[in-house]
């Protein structure tokens, strides 16, 4: 029986221009954090199970890749980077002064659903902003989330806005129990519409009910907002998503930006702000964040935080491929002309020249003529001479 060798189910392998564009993509992504202030951490790809547990952690635990160690303790591998680094910020760096800007360039681990097709092993670079409250900091992080792709050199990408606290005050106003609230905000984050009606039927009447059975719709431009008070009066998640909009437009991100007050995803995480980012060519989001402040808590020190994370991969997949130049030179060379042949290449531009193996050189022409080489450089002692091939 022939044996396949596959690589397990959500990995695969990644070949040549699909490493050049994801290393692309990270270092425009590196270099803007950097500019901006921000310094890098990296925790272990490996933590233990209840560090999610303790922090309320919205991944679901059937999504999370567990092990087990020698002391039969459970581990995952990491789900999630703003958990680690939150545990990092309150531990490690709590004789830091606030706020801390710190990013990371790590992979995350999540079991998707069986043959759904995606990804196991997902790249992100993200910024948490840990330690500052407020207007300023939420418009820091959503201008950086816009430029953070433009970074990648996308154009046709725009950014959509929610606020947690929009679902919440209408949610209280609903004589509903936890179970309810929760099985509510699943359908809206769905985009359940028929289902959604049929389920707020009993709690027709309500106040706050009309705009929750729209609130799944309301997603688009600006005049989201205007409808969205029109439905729930005056509000102050409304309030605040306006005034940012307002300045941010004014500051010439209003372009990239729209409203989805149905964004109410892993609702008892977020606090504030949340956002996504989607991209023309990608069937998903590539960025999505928030607003936290209530997760350092969890781990002895109160701090606000926001933050996103940016799908590498995704990303890379829609920018322009960067091309690398096809191998144009073979350098033959003699042992004692090491030096020399490494410098001949050094000195070429990456990819278009490289050392040849062979031992003689109708092997090394024969060698260039399989990978499309023009030409052959051979070095010798006290001599240098190129062949056309």
């Amino acid at each position: 029986m022939k044996y396949r060798i596959n690589t397990p189910e959500g990995t695969r392998d990644r070949l040549f221009a699909e490493c050049r564009d994801r290393r692309s993509a990270q270092g425009a992504l590196v270099d803007l954090f950097c500019r901006r202030g921000y310094s890098e951490v990296s925790t272990p790809e490996v933590e233990f199970y209840d560090l999610f547990l303790q922090s309320g952690n919205p991944i679901p635990q059937e999504s999370m890749l567990k092990i087990i160690d020698r002391s039969g303790k459970i581990m995952v591998m990491r789900p999630d980077c703003t958990t680690p680094i939150a545990r990092v910020a309150a531990t490690k760096l709590k004789a830091v002064p606030l706020p801390q800007r710190l990013y990371y360039d790590e992979t995350v681990f999540r079991s998707g659903d069986q043959h759904r097709g995606g990804s196991s092993e997902i790249a992100q670079c993200g910024v948490e902003l840990i330690g500052a409250a407020g207007k300023k900091a939420d418009l820091e992080i959503v201008a950086m989330a816009v430029d953070a792709l433009r970074a990648c050199g996308l154009t046709r990408f725009h950014i959509e806005l929610g606020h947690a606290g929009f679902f919440r005050s209408l949610a209280a106003g609903m004589d509903m129990t936890e179970e309810q609230v929760e099985e509510m905000r699943r359908l809206i984050e769905g985009k359940s519409f028929a289902a959604l009606a049929e389920y707020l039927k009993p709690w027709q009447g309500q106040a706050g009910c009309a705009a929750l059975l729209r609130l799944s719709r309301l997603f688009g431009g600006v005049e989201v907002l205007d409808e969205a008070q029109q439905l729930a009066g005056q509000n102050a998640a409304l309030s605040y998503l306006r005034e940012l909009y307002d300045i941010l437009n004014a500051a010439g991100y209003g372009q990239y930006l729209r409203f989805d007050l149905g964004l109410v995803h892993q609702i008892d995480y977020y606090t504030g702000v949340v956002f996504r980012g989607y991209v023309e060519g990608a069937g998903d989001a590539v960025l999505s964040g928030g607003r936290y402040d209530t997760l350092m808590g969890d781990f002895g020190r109160n701090a606000p935080a926001t933050g996103f994370a940016v799908d590498v991969d995704a990303v890379a997949r829609c920018r322009p491929s960067a091309e690398r130049p096809g191998v144009g030179t073979l350098v033959h060379f003699a042992p004692s002309e090491l030096d020399r042949a490494l410098a001949a290449v050094d000195g070429r531009v990456a990819g278009t020249c490289e050392l040849s193996p062979c031992e003689t050189l109708e092997a090394t022409l024969a060698l260039a003529k399989e990978k499309g080489a023009g030409r052959v450089l051979v070095l010798e002692p006290g001599t240098e001479r190129m062949v056309e091939v």
